[in-house]
């Protein structure tokens, strides 16, 4: 009996598959959160962050492949988003490359570089869920980074 309980024990503790083992979803975001309902205003919303941690997503964490960038533990921001027929886009602006990592209210990992062009990030979401979209912004060579994060509704 001692031993099924330790077992269950070190079982409980570990990260269940699929979900990274760095990043902690369930920590308050580093640069707060915001509750947006379809049709927002100001769209873009706009959020002033410090990208950048001490994580590599690709090596440290067991987030997908296409997730890369030097990210902190806690998200760095949360969307709590009642979707309705308008897509939602994620973007990243700065002058240093930077990198986005969302964990969407389906549980999975949505990961970009570069997409929106000249080093920044686009995450975007065409039909999207209703629910909590957790966020990080990476760095792609090191260190830490002034940065916006906007969340739009237009393309």
């Amino acid at each position: 009996m001692k031993r099924l309980i330790s077992a269950l024990a070190v079982a409980a503790t570990m990260a269940a598959p699929g979900m990274a083992v760095a990043q902690n979803a369930g920590l308050s975001a580093n640069f707060g959160e915001i509750r947006l309902n379809a049709g927002f205003t100001p769209d873009p919303y706009r959020v002033e962050i410090t990208a950048g941690g001490s994580i590599d997503a690709y090596t440290d964490t067991d987030l997908p492949g296409a997730c890369v960038g030097d990210i902190s533990d806690a998200p760095d921001f949360e969307v709590t988003y009642s979707a309705g027929s308008l897509p939602l886009v994620f973007r990243t602006r700065s002058s240093t490359d930077t990198t986005l990592i969302i964990n969407g209210p389906d549980g999975h990992w949505y990961c970009d570089d570069d997409s929106w062009g000249d080093g920044d990030a686009e995450v975007r979401f065409n039909k999207p869920s209703s629910g909590t979209y957790d966020i990080w912004i990476g760095t792609f060579n090191g260190g830490t980074a002034s940065a916006s994060l906007l969340i739009t509704e237009t393309p």
